[in-house]
């Protein structure tokens, strides 16, 4: 009887000025789930960076002519491709950033989103006509302002969109007429790898796109060369040290937080409590505005905990290809570990357990905690995990100054019908958006989105990615000369 051999995992070169590239050190890549080898890709090396570089340099001499016609036609072609191939780069998210199926063919929708955005915006970079003969000297003198692309451009992603957080780079950078060399997320970069094809296929300049796994040793390269005109990066808190060593480039960062919303009274608490579970657990809690701390007012705290309890007992832990799990694996095994012991020191220190904190591998139950303290990790830190705290106030001021008691601030929700309230928590919160009546966890792809405080610094959101990759310039008219 004949041996079965199983066949052999696919292997993914990476994208270097035009050609498809196997010759760098091989990686295989894992399941988060049942850790099983789902690729291979192949991680560049220092000459691989020089030659980016200088395929991007000499690229930018043509995008940065290309007109908007042009640079629409690329962007909608790969919105169509995106849509035409949607249920591959869904499979593929899910097996290997462990993302239930349903919610990764949500975050490929979203992607095709932010190429058409992409692709809308980059007819309409608009300009200003300035009057410049407003005293007397200036006579006969006008002005115009036009954006121009700033250069090549230098990206690191995450793993937790492996998809649309890669767009949000890649979309607003092709619309300004920018290059872009990218670095994917170590544990999810077939996905890039697969966009950067359909890219490729779409017309965009050999040269100007360069999608390629590296080590954070050879990446470095890329922060401190003055050839790389920006540098945009979404992840952890390291990114303050990237910055730190970028020179004179412009530089983008989104870091994450740890997001909370305010329920007050009068709030609808059945839609509060399934948004809530929606915006802890959903991706096992691992997006930068999953919410984490949960503030409702003392008269109904009781009501929505149990609720809240309900809502998280109802989700499917499991296996990310079921079309019936809700929250999937966590990113590493060592990511649960660490999420079960903040738990575990928290009901040590005093905090009730309400629902889950049982880990299995790398899944961890929905998990949701009150008594907690805001000096406890799993308040005071990004758990980036399914586990969210629940605590009651009295007066509507203290909950905002305990939102504000953070070292993050990138979004915050609020649940109430008194405009009032809205107002003095839009004023008052120190984050970068606030989103009355919904979660903090709502985002689509064109509205501005950033924080302040540890959580970054500039916006994405596709026009304003565009402002950053781009810069002013002024022409002086003197019609009187």
């Amino acid at each position: 009887m004949s041996e079965i051999v199983a066949a052999p995992a696919a292997s993914y070169p990476f994208l270097l000025n035009g050609e498809w590239i196997s010759d760098g050190s091989p990686v295989e890549i894992h399941s988060p789930f049942d850790h099983k080898v789902i690729g291979q890709v192949f991680y560049g090396s220092s000459a691989h960076v020089e030659a980016a570089i200088r395929a991007s340099v000499e690229a930018f001499q043509i995008t940065r002519k290309l007109g908007s016609y042009e640079r629409e036609r690329i962007l909608s072609a790969i919105s169509q491709k995106l849509s035409e191939q949607r249920e591959d780069f869904a499979h593929t998210i899910a097996l290997e950033a462990g993302k239930p199926i349903k919610t990764a063919r949500q975050e490929v929708e979203r992607a095709i989103y932010t190429f058409k955005v992409a692709a809308e915006e980059s007819t309409r970079i608009e300009g200003e006509y300035l009057h410049l003969d407003t005293i007397e000297a200036t006579k006969g003198r006008w002005g115009i302002v036009r954006r121009f692309p700033i250069g090549p451009i230098f990206a690191i992603t995450p793993f937790n969109f492996p998809l649309n957080l890669v767009a949000h780079k890649l979309a607003p950078a092709i619309a300004a007429g920018c290059p872009v060399i990218l670095k994917p997320a170590p544990q999810t970069p077939i996905t890039a790898l697969k966009l950067a094809r359909v890219i490729h296929e779409s017309g965009w300049p050999a040269g100007a796109l360069t999608v390629m796994p590296l080590s954070n040793e050879d990446a470095s390269l890329l922060v401190t060369d003055e050839r790389i005109k920006l540098l945009t990066f979404t992840g952890s808190s390291i990114g303050w040290d990237l910055k730190s060593k970028a020179g004179k480039k412009r530089v983008l960062l989104e870091l994450g937080g740890n997001a909370a919303i305010i329920i007050h009274s009068d709030a609808d608490l059945r839609f509060a409590a399934e948004r809530c579970a929606h915006g802890a657990f959903g991706y096992a809690g691992q997006s930068c505005i999953s919410v984490q701390r949960i503030l409702v007012e003392k008269s109904v705290y009781s009501e929505f905990r149990q609720m809240l309890v309900n809502a998280a007992g109802k989700l499917k832990t499991g296996d990310p290809l079921d079309e019936a799990t809700d929250v999937g694996p966590l990113i590493r095994e060592s990511d649960a570990l660490r999420a079960e012991s903040w738990v575990k020191e928290a009901v040590a220190q005093g905090a009730t357990l309400l629902c889950g904190g049982t880990r299995k591998g790398s899944l961890l139950e929905p998990t949701v905690l009150t008594n907690t303290r805001p000096e406890m990790l799993v308040n005071c830190r990004e758990i980036f995990a399914p586990v969210v705290t629940v605590e009651a106030y009295d007066d509507f001021n203290e909950a905002l100054r305990q939102v504000n008691n953070s070292p993050f601030g990138l979004q915050a929700g609020i649940l109430t019908r008194d405009a009032q309230r809205i107002f003095t928590a839009f004023n008052g919160l120190d984050v970068g958006g606030v989103v009355a009546g919904d979660v903090p966890t709502f985002r689509i792809d064109h509205m501005p989105y950033g924080g302040i405080k540890d959580s970054g610094l500039g916006r994405e959101g596709v026009r304003y990615t565009i402002e950053e990759m781009t810069e002013p310039k002024l022409l002086v008219m003197n019609l009187g000369a």
